[in-house]
């Protein structure tokens, strides 16, 4: 078979067929009286054999060792192939996550295609300082993208950079709690923790109902800070957890605060007095009942002031006595 009809039947090219003859990869085994190359059905099966470890990201080099030597071991070459592959893809990754980061902010001109393209060099630095001035640069020239600054706190380890990056994320605007809620749901407790520390400095119904979700989380890092931020915004459902802050001394003066805001402002004195109720009637530690009666003394007098007057009489003396000096000062 000419070079021609052998061309038209692999769809390989004259010129590379031509390329892979000089290379010694595929020699036509024939030559018509006219000098024309003319390839065998072996010849063939070559060229398809050279193809197809082509398209596996073979080098032609490569695949002339391995057509030369039917000993040749593929285990290690094709692990090679699958790391630089593996590589390729990330990179690839990496693209298109920048070209959409500079998408979704609708740039206007190159300008501002340069200055979300600077912010994202600056994000990737090693160094936290580096990462921290290009987060706090753009301020002057207007908002930078919203979901750029949401996937960076999502990854920021860096005390002070994170916190600079919420500060932007809530001066940015955009639709930043879906970004940060897709955080939520990772099996990362600690992408977790970022995502609702940066929710809990965004306001909207959306942040509100992001808060209340992670509520249910089994990180008390992640629902403790939630039912802060969600009590603060009224939220009832975070009674429950605030209460059990109290209990175990983790904020427990901060949660005190909020659960009077709650029961004050928000119309939750009920709740607010089942759950203190709750957890003195399953408590016998004199520490946590003293936690619990110092909580009670933040709420409006005249809800709490049966429940501190019962406590006066708490077989426990210490809790009677920080009772009766409450209810005192009161």
């Amino acid at each position: 078979m000419l070079i021609g009809e052998v061309a038209r039947r692999s769809g390989v090219s004259t010129r590379m067929l031509r390329h892979y003859d000089s290379l010694g990869l595929v020699r036509p085994t024939g030559r018509t009286v006219g000098g024309y190359r003319e390839y065998s059905e072996a010849d063939i099966r070559r060229i398809f054999h050279v193809e197809g470890l082509r398209s596996l990201g073979l080098s032609l080099r490569q695949i002339g060792d391995a057509l030369a030597d039917p000993d040749f071991p593929p285990a290690v070459l094709v692990g090679d192939l699958i790391r630089r592959t593996e590589d390729r893809l990330k990179r690839e990754q990496e693209l298109l996550e920048r070209l959409r980061a500079i998408d979704s902010s609708a740039p206007g001109g190159w300008q501002d295609v340069l200055r979300v393209v600077e912010l994202l060099h600056g994000l990737d630095s090693p160094h936290a300082a580096r990462r921290q001035q290009a987060v706090l640069a753009p301020a002057e020239d207007g908002p930078v993208p919203a979901d750029v600054l949401a996937k960076a706190v999502l990854a920021e380890s860096d005390a002070n950079v994170a916190g600079a990056l919420r500060w932007a994320l809530a001066r940015a605007g955009g639709d930043a709690v879906a970004s940060l809620a897709a955080g939520l749901r990772s099996p990362d407790a600690g992408i977790r923790r970022r995502a609702i520390r940066a929710i809990a400095e965004l306001p909207g119904d959306e942040a509100a109902s992001a808060l209340v979700g992670a509520l249910g989380d089994p990180d008390p890092a992640v629902r403790r800070p939630a039912a802060l931020a969600a009590g603060n915004r009224g939220e009832s459902a975070a009674v429950p957890i605030l209460a059990g802050m109290v209990v175990e001394g983790t904020n427990d003066v901060e949660a005190a605060e909020v659960l009077s805001s709650l029961a004050t402002d928000h119309g939750c004195a009920d709740q607010v007095m089942s759950a203190f109720a709750t957890e003195l009637a399953n408590t016998a530690d004199p520490a946590v009942r003293i936690r619990l009666t110092q909580a009670l003394a933040e709420l409006p007098p005249p809800l709490a002031h049966d429940t501190l007057r019962q406590l006066t009489r708490d077989e426990d003396p210490a809790v009677a006595r920080v009772a009766a000096a409450l209810v005192a000062g009161r």
